[in-house]
Parts: C-alpha cells; sequence; structure tokens
C-alpha cells in the first residue's frame, strides 16, 4: 500500500503485493473508518495498514497481505480472506460473525499467527485449517464458528465461547482455555494435550457439557472443577489428566486411555467406564458394579 500526495485532497493507492498493479485508489489520508465494501482486493498489499473501524462488508481480500495490519472494530461481515496473511494484525473486537452463516466471513487457510482477536464477534465463520498459533482470542465469541482442521495450539482464549464450535482435529496444545464455554462443540480427534481448562479465577468455571472429545488427545490436559456432563471421551487419550473436582455426571469413556488420570473427588456412578484402564488411573472412587473395567 501507498499513499500518493495531491494538492488538492490525498489519495491512496492500494496496490497488488507482486505485481504492483493498483487495485484501488481511495480518497482520504486513512484507511481508518473507509467504505471499502464490496471491493475486489485479492492480493492487496495492506501490510501495516491502518483498517481499525473500517467497512470492508463482501469484499474479496482473498490472498492479502495485512500483516501487522490494524483493524480494530472493522466490519468483515461475508468478507472474503481465504489464505490471507494476517500474522500480527490488530482484529480485536472485529465484526466477522453472524447467527446466519452465509453472512459470516471466510477465513479458512488464512495466517492468523499471533494475531490479536480478543472480543471478535467471529460466530459462524469459516476459520478451516487456518493458523492461530499464539493468536489472542480472550472473550471471543465464537459459537458455531469452523475451526475444523486449524492450528490453534498456545492459544490464550480465556473466556471465549466455542458453544457448537467444529474443532474436528483441530490442534489446541497447550491452549489457555480457562473459562471457556465448550458447549457440544466438536472436537473429534483434535489435539488438546497440555491445554489449560480450569478456572482462572474464583467464581468462574469451564463448561464442556456435551462435547464430543471422541478419539482426541488430552494428555496432561486440566480439567479442574471443569463441567464436562454427558460430554464424549470415548477412545481419547486421557493420559495424565487431571479431573479433579470435575463433575462428570453422564459423561462416556469408554475405551479411553486413563492411565495417570486424577479423579479425585469426582463422582463416577453415572460414568461410562467399560473397556477403560482404571487399573492405573489415580483416586478413582469406583462403584463396585462397574463392570468390564481393564
Amino acid at each position: 500500500m501507498e499513499e500518493k500526495d495531491n494538492e488538492d485532497r490525498g489519495m491512496i493507492d492500494i496496490k497488488h503485493k507482486d505485481s504492483g498493479e493498483v487495485l484501488a485508489s481511495i480518497d482520504g489520508d486513512t484507511l481508518a473508518g473507509a467504505d471499502l465494501r464490496d471491493m475486489r482486493l485479492n492480493g492487496a498489499d495492506l501490510a501495516e495498514a491502518d483498517l481499525s473501524g473500517a467497512n470492508l462488508e463482501f469484499s474479496d481480500l482473498v490472498g492479502a497481505n495485512l500483516s501487522g495490519a490494524r483493524l480494530r472494530g472493522a466490519v468483515l461481515l461475508s468478507a472474503h480472506l481465504n489464505d490471507a496473511d494476517l500474522t500480527g494484525a490488530d482484529l480485536s473486537r472485529v465484526r466477522a460473525g453472524s447467527d446466519r452463516p452465509a453472512q459470516a466471513a471466510v477465513l479458512s487457510g488464512a495466517n492468523l499467527h499471533s494475531a490479536n482477536l480478543e472480543g471478535a464477534d467471529l460466530r459462524n465463520a469459516e476459520v478451516r485449517n487456518a493458523n492461530l498459533q499464539q493468536a489472542k482470542l480472550a472473550a471471543a465469541d465464537m459459537r458455531g464458528t469452523d475451526f475444523s482442521g486449524a492450528n490453534l495450539c498456545h492459544v490464550s482464549a480465556a473466556k471465549a465461547l466455542f458453544i457448537k464450535a467444529n474443532l474436528r482435529e483441530a490442534n489446541l496444545c497447550g491452549a489457555d482455555l480457562r473459562d471457556c464455554h465448550l458447549n457440544d462443540a466438536n472436537l473429534v480427534r483434535a489435539s488438546l494435550h497440555d491445554a489449560d481448562l480450569t478456572t482462572a479465577h474464583a467464581g468462574g468455571f469451564t463448561v464442556v457439557n456435551l462435547a464430543n472429545f471422541e478419539g482426541a488427545d488430552l494428555r496432561n490436559a486440566r480439567f479442574t472443577n471443569a463441567a464436562a456432563q454427558d460430554a464424549n471421551f470415548r477412545n481419547a487419550n486421557l493420559t495424565g489428566v487431571d479431573f479433579s473436582g470435575a463433575v462428570l455426571g453422564g459423561a462416556i469413556l469408554r475405551g479411553a486411555n486413563v492411565a495417570g488420570a486424577d479423579f479425585r473427588g469426582v463422582e463416577l456412578a453415572s460414568v461410562t467406564m467399560e473397556f477403560a484402564n482404571f487399573s492405573k488411573a489415580l483416586n478413582a472412587s469406583i462403584p463396585s458394579y462397574k463392570k468390564n473395567l481393564r
């Protein structure tokens, strides 16, 4: 992106990141708060640009370079940012989500490494196979968002909403998910080893009721005091998981590997435990009528 001097008024040329072709010329001295709706900006060079509060609704930003860009409070409804580079970008409080999936932004394949998405609205957005390593997602609204196959390793997402989100085969290793709500989320074969699903402070709590962790890798994850009622952990790797104080009523642990998992203070009466190796579990108070335990 380059600014072009003009004696009468300012003008900003938005150029293609590779060819240098001018994709759009915008009147004004800044892109902050600019009306950029319905624009074809695929492949645009907007690195470090100030797009705070800009309206990019319906715009095509596929493959654009937005690394380090400032998009705080920007409107991205129905925008296409597939494969865009948003490394380190400020997307805090961005409006990219909607109750209607067709109106949500598309960010599949985008690079959001270390991006700031705190307080962002990403409801029902499509973020498949995107790179969100070390991204900041605290208090973001990601209800129904499709993160399938995405890399969310080491994200900080305290108090975020992942209700009914699709995290199938996503990588959340070492993720900070304290006080998150993952109710009814799809985490089939996801990787959450070393993830923190505890509570950040008194009065807060993590909720994963009805979440599907079937076949997931949860080694050494921490679920202390979490609510995990009716959650499905079938065939999951729960080695070393800290479930102390968690509420697991109705949860399914059938065939799960619970070696070294800590069940201190956990009521297991209504938990489905068949073919799980509880012989190596810690502090598990197993009712006498439970059968087919390994």
